[in-house]
């Protein structure tokens, strides 16, 4: 009999968001006896982190990588929410072997030579020139929105993803495609994607925050992968 390996969950927040966006997923999840993790990306902590360099694309890529390499995980399910569709990309072009499934919840799916900028909306690319106004390296959170959101580092929005092409080595893809909002810019991935033989891809009637809208139905669709 072949011996079942046990996946690991790794989720990885979007923009102004930290680990703290996933605790109602990483709380179903580790109640099925799910290994999970939820991460909270460089310069989007709750405490200011003295930085030496700009933080960068390239520094949350790396940061993740650093994490799974650390721990030893091997046959993790890497997830990522909207911004973060960037970082788990780049991830898994540089440690494929490492990975058995992406999950883009209602996320970028870039190519090589994509930003977040170049794929996002022409309303989400005002939103980040006039956040990122006061200082000119970080973009402030809406007003009104969670406390405990924080200032998203603007570099990471704009620089490039230099792809090689291992990424395309994970066969396990999935596309949550959140159609509650008017103004999303993932409905042209959903239309790309929803007929590919290679992607599955499943939808949610929620806004943006799926995790606090439909947390139940998220969980679903993420146990499901790992059977």
């Amino acid at each position: 009999m072949i011996e079942r390996t046990k996946k690991t969950y790794l989720f990885i927040p979007g923009g102004w968001h930290g680990a703290w966006v996933f605790d109602p997923i990483t709380t179903r999840m580790k109640s099925y006896e799910k290994d999970c993790f939820s991460l909270t990306l460089p310069g989007l902590e709750q405490k200011a982190v003295s930085q030496d360099k700009i933080i960068n694309l390239t520094t949350h890529i790396q940061f993740v990588i650093d994490f799974i390499v650390e721990k030893k995980l091997t046959d993790v399910i890497l997830c990522g929410h909207s911004y973060a569709g960037m970082v788990i990309t780049g991830v898994a072009d540089i440690i494929p072997e490492n990975i058995f499934g992406l999950v883009y919840i209602d996320a970028y799916i870039p190519k090589d030579g994509d930003s977040c900028w170049k794929l996002t909306s022409d309303q989400y690319r005002e939103l980040f020139a006039a956040g990122a106004a006061a200082d000119g390296f970080n973009v402030v959170s809406r007003p009104g929105s969670d406390s405990r959101r924080r200032p998203h580092p603007l570099a990471t929005f704009m620089q490039s993803l230099q792809l090689i092409g291992n990424y395309k080595q994970i066969r396990n893809l999935t596309f949550i495609y959140l159609s509650g909002w008017e103004s999303t810019p993932f409905r042209q991935l959903y239309e790309l994607h929803k007929n590919s033989p290679e992607w599955r891809v499943e939808v949610i009637d929620c806004e943006h925050n799926v995790m606090e809208h439909r947390p139940d139905e998220l969980t679903e669709i993420l146990l499901s992968i790992d059977k």
